[in-house]
């Protein structure tokens, strides 16, 4: 190669590093769009706005929640894969779009172990089993032995084919042999409505959603899903510790970006992200929704990522679920 084009491609290479880092201290230099693929309203939006409001506050430029619902997740996470990787579109989202919907979905337009680059896991909300008061139940084993004593004729409710509180009953079957019919709903509160309703006689949910309802009495809780209890309902069991070990199923949001994004960018994210979680004010929000901060980056998080995917995938597979 002659020495002029040598020149040539160094400099141009140089000019592209430069510009690179350039732009990664820079960043973020213009408004920041953070898509939540859920409605208004539910945890999802609500953790994503705290986020983006003290992101705001960090950074001075202005963090825009956009919400993009429908197909479980998938259109909103979509439009982030496809999206410029250069940190100025971000997704914060619930499980289904990164570690379930690749095995649910037929045709995904997407492939969330490529199109994504993880940044950070933000926060955990534990789910825990409700039930209607008029169950004979107290805790799980009683449960459990209604279920084997009349198979086939307990029905468990959830926001949808594929949401994490779905696969929890579906975990909670496969892990004790146990013959319980899954009732899909649009959505969690209309679940929760027929489970005050006494028409169906259980549920696993989010606590945010549960809190009010075992203040008044409408439903009992009876253990909670995740690993540790809740600090929220301190008294209440966890599934494993009720007979079912190694039972682990809990609610998170994690925010990501397009794959590619300049790795500098997304390590200011992850250490921005990580100062919020640590705010008083922010860990006193959360504890009011029942979420807890969960700060994971890097290749924990991928690998935190890579656990999940794993074990709902053959959840998932074993129950046969689909949605196309």
């Amino acid at each position: 190669m002659k020495p002029f084009c040598r020149r040539a491609i160094l400099v141009a290479f140089g000019a592209l590093l430069f510009g690179s880092a350039a732009s990664s201290q820079d960043y973020p230099s213009r408004p920041v769009k953070i898509v939540v693929p859920f409605p208004a309203g539910g945890s999802n939006d609500i953790i994503a706005r705290i986020v983006a409001q003290k992101l705001n506050e960090r950074t001075g430029q202005t963090f825009l929640i956009e919400n993009r619902a429908g197909a479980g997740g998938n259109i909103g996470a979509d439009a982030v894969a496809t999206s410029e990787p250069d940190g100025y579109t971000l997704l914060l989202t619930a499980p289904p779009p990164l570690t379930i919907n690749a095995a649910l979905y037929k045709n995904l337009p997407y492939d969330p172990a490529t199109a994504f680059a993880p940044i950070a896991l933000v926060a955990t909300v534990p789910i825990v089993l409700a039930v209607h008061p008029s169950i004979r139940a107290s805790n799980v084993r009683d449960l459990i032995a209604l279920a084997k004593a009349k198979p086939g004729t307990i029905t468990f409710g959830s926001s949808g084919n594929g949401s994490t509180n779905h696969l929890a009953g579906e975990l909670l079957k496969s892990m004790t042999g146990i013959n319980i019919v899954h009732l899909p709903y649009r959505g969690a509160a209309p679940a929760m409505k027929d489970l005050i309703a006494g028409h169906i006689p259980m549920m696993f949910d989010n606590i945010p959603a549960v809190l009010p309802q075992v203040q008044s009495k409408t439903i009992k809780v009876i253990a909670v899903a995740g690993a540790a209890r809740a600090s929220a309902l301190p008294d209440v069991p966890t599934v494993a510790e009720s007979g079912v070990p190694g039972f682990e199923a809990s609610a998170w949001f994690a925010l990501v970006a397009p794959a590619k994004t300049p790795a500098p960018v997304l390590a200011k994210l992850a250490s921005e992200v990580e100062a919020i979680l640590r705010m008083p004010e922010v860990q006193k929000r959360f504890t009011e929704l029942g979420a807890e901060p969960a700060s994971i980056s890097g290749a924990a998080f991928a690998r935190f990522l890579a656990d999940e995917t794993a074990k709902w995938t053959k959840i998932i597979q074993s129950s046969g679920a689909t949605v196309n």
